[in-house]
């Protein structure tokens, strides 16, 4: 009933819906647009519809208003928030910048608006090696995630200091772990292991590629099995992509958050237009710096 409602909607032109790979499936069927943070950002930048529905955790919706000041950016549910966001509020690193004055801040887009307001510049699990190496600076204050600024420290020269030094997504933290992926291979012995460098050092070294999801997708082209090892729903977004291939996904590890928008709830925020993410002009304005200096990177 819902869906044919939105879909409805969708005919005025009025309304774009983006979507991250880790939507239950009801909501990535609905999307205009599928993706990670980054593909997302690209994405938001080119949109012309009035209103940017963003079913994602806010600081993705955050970083679409940030982009687009002159679209409506909406959220559906808006207490789906990122708990490894929250980790670095703004006042660490102003706090981390005294102590190493020398030091360029690389803050992941993971993070709320205020920290990407006091960073040098962002990056994606898509890109951390190529926006650290493209930095004159030898030491990096890179947070949040300690995990993929691990991943980060083994693909460069330069000195990465994890802001903070506990950052990390639970999903990827606690509810994939090597032992998960250790059965997963004795279960589908030719499958490849594809892990998100949010997960922990101990499952990155088992794994046969470092995949942000958005590489998950074209990795998938290279084999016929794969165990995924991140957001259980990125196993429905690739099996759409390739329904001859076999992917298999580590069941409990799901984003409550991310769960929290529904096909009810998408309905409502296009027919009252009343959850509006908004992001102080100041802080817009330079975290704005950040994201596309990233961005001009390609």
């Amino acid at each position: 009933m819902f869906k044919d409602k939105i879909l409805e909607l969708k005919k005025t032109g009025d309304f774009v819906i983006l979507a991250h790979n880790y939507q239950i499936p009801e909501i990535q069927d609905v999307a205009d647009f599928k993706g990670d943070s980054l593909e997302l950002c690209r994405i938001s930048q080119d949109v012309d519809a009035k209103y940017i529905i963003f079913c994602g955790v806010n600081f993705m919706a955050e970083t679409a208003a940030i982009l687009k000041p002159d679209k409506t950016v909406l959220i559906p549910d808006d207490t789906s928030k990122c708990p490894l966001a929250a980790m670095l509020p703004a006042e660490r690193i102003k706090e981390a910048r005294k102590k190493y004055p020398e030091a360029a801040v690389v803050v992941y887009v993971n993070t709320l608006a205020e920290a990407k307001a006091e960073a040098d510049i962002t990056c994606t699990s898509a890109n951390p090696v190529k926006v650290v190496n493209s930095l004159e600076e030898e030491t990096i204050l890179f947070g949040p995630d300690k995990n993929l600024a691990w991943y980060t420290q083994k693909h460069t020269d330069k000195k990465i200091i994890p802001l903070p030094e506990f950052g990390h997504c639970r999903v990827h933290e606690f509810m994939i772990t090597k032992e998960d992926i250790l059965k997963m291979k004795k279960e589908h012995p030719d499958a490849s292991v594809l892990a998100h460098p949010e997960c922990t050092p101990e499952v990155q070294e088992i794994a046969d590629y470092i995949c942000s999801t958005s590489q998950m997708i074209k990795k998938a082209i290279d084999d016929e099995e794969f165990i995924i090892g991140t957001e259980k729903e990125m196993c429905y977004r690739l099996k759409k992509e390739f329904p001859e291939k076999e992917f298999y996904c580590i069941e409990k590890a799901v984003c409550t958050n991310m769960k929290k928008h529904t096909l009810p709830k998408l309905y409502n925020v296009m027919k009252k237009k009343d959850k509006v993410v908004k992001v102080d002009p100041d802080i817009a304005k330079r975290a704005r710096k950040a994201i596309e200096r990233m961005m001009e990177l390609g």
